[in-house]
């Protein structure tokens, strides 16, 4: 036991480290707090994030903390999970590809005494990373200009939460997180004319603030055969005490003279009010479906921008939307307790669609199309047959009129360890 949570400990310390690259080469990450992560873990990944109806006890749900309380009472579950990924990018006739990998999540769950779980994480909330440029001619002379688009950074979620399941079918939950991260925007343009003053504007933020999350689960038998699970979950809105800033640069390259100017908007990043209701069947202990809707209320948050007609940087409504989420999945499992290997595997599929959160120059951001497919293989020593090698593919399309249409695939690969750290073994 303190190897494993030693271990853990490393693990977590690496986890942190990774987590602070970015998992995204979109442009669209540019705006408001960047690209948004799922925070499914690798169990739900193939059913595309389906969760908020799951109930399991030998896998870790962090979307509803209500599921805590199913962890069995004899196990310790790790589960760690990482991705790569390859996007093409469409923009009328030009297209680029893209590649990256990032470390997803780092999460553990056990019963600390009975009806109630506890449950540890770290998890990515926001990803940004992008890399463009453009360039034009200036007027009918030959000198161009080239204005470049660069970003980075993002925001991690590391969260402590409670299952407890109250009485009959009724669980409810909490998370408790802390959210910390930075980002770094710049916009620059500069000339092939000597003459003409480049000018460099770099958008940055520090956040370090807390989360809250709720859940509730309520499972019902309805035959010997079938039970059926209904969740429901709510995230708290609120302001992030960061004071995003912007950073104007003035430089000319022919006589070296450059100024600093910053403008800064106090409390400016907030998180939206989120809801999220869930259903799921289960047939057997072998098929499990289920659908889940979401709504994040971003177009009541404002956020700091810089005016094209005035020029200054202040707090701006209208420029984030109400994001619409509908996630369906399903689970079989053959014999989960057979002989047969292939009988043991669990086989996940899941489709999804959800609509923007952020406006590109007044016009609605891309609509996003889903659908995963994956595998639960168990890993069978002879001391441990819970524990599972989680594999899936997902392919996201990300579109908009008249803007870029993203395509990307997707491998998640995660590794769930189910050990009986609490079981009190018998020697005769």
């Amino acid at each position: 036991m303190k190897r494993n949570i030693l271990s853990s400990l490393a693990l977590a310390c690496a986890a942190t480290a990774a987590m602070a690259q970015s998992g995204t080469n979109s442009p669209y990450s540019q705006y408001g707090l960047g690209v948004l992560s799922d925070q499914s873990q690798g169990f739900n990944r193939g059913m595309n994030g389906l969760a908020i109806g799951l109930r399991y006890g030998n896998q870790v749900n962090a979307l509803n903390p209500a599921s805590y309380s199913a962890i069995d009472s004899l196990t310790m579950v790790f589960d760690v999970g990482l991705s790569g990924q390859v996007t093409h990018f469409k923009e009328g006739g030009i297209t680029r590809n893209a590649k990256n990998a990032d470390f997803e999540y780092a999460v553990a769950a056990f019963r600390a005494m009975p009806n109630v779980g506890i449950s540890v994480g770290l998890i990515p909330f926001t990803n940004i990373g992008y890399n463009y440029s453009t360039t034009q001619r200036i007027g009918t002379s030959t000198s161009t200009s080239t204005e470049t688009h660069s970003g980075s950074g993002g925001i991690h979620q590391a969260f402590l939460g409670v299952g407890w399941h109250i009485f009959g079918g009724l669980s409810v939950g909490a998370n408790f997180s802390y959210l910390w991260g930075s980002y770094d925007k710049t916009i620059s343009t500069s000339s092939s004319d000597s003459y003409v003053n480049s000018v460099e504007k770099t958008y940055s933020a520090d956040v370090k603030s807390y989360k809250l999350d709720f859940g509730l689960q309520w499972q019902q038998k309805i035959n010997k055969a079938d039970a059926l699970t209904l969740g429901a979950t709510v995230g708290i809105g609120h302001k992030l005490n960061a004071d995003p800033y912007v950073t104007t640069t003035t430089s000319n390259s022919q006589s070296g003279a450059s100024s600093d100017t910053t403008a800064t908007v106090a409390n400016g990043l907030a998180i939206p009010m989120t809801y999220g209701v869930g259903v799921s069947w289960t047939h057997a202990n072998k098929l499990t479906v289920g659908v889940d809707y979401t709504l994040q209320q971003w177009g009541d948050v404002d956020i700091p921008a810089t005016d094209a007609s005035t020029g200054l940087y202040a707090l701006r409504s209208g420029l984030l939307k109400d994001r619409h989420k509908v996630t369906l999945g399903g689970e079989w499992v053959p014999n989960e307790m057979g002989q047969n290997f292939f009988g043991r595997i669990r086989y996940r599929v899941g489709v999804a669609y959800a609509t923007p959160y952020i406006k590109v120059n007044g016009q609605d951001g891309p609509k996003e199309y889903s659908v995963s497919a994956g595998f639960g293989i168990p890993i069978t020593n002879g001391w441990n047959n819970r524990s599972l090698l989680n594999i899936s593919a997902q392919w996201v399309r990300s579109e908009a009129a008249a803007f870029i249409t993203e395509n990307t695939f997707r491998i998640n690969i995660g590794l769930t360890f189910n050990e009986r750290w609490f079981m009190k073994w018998k020697v005769e």
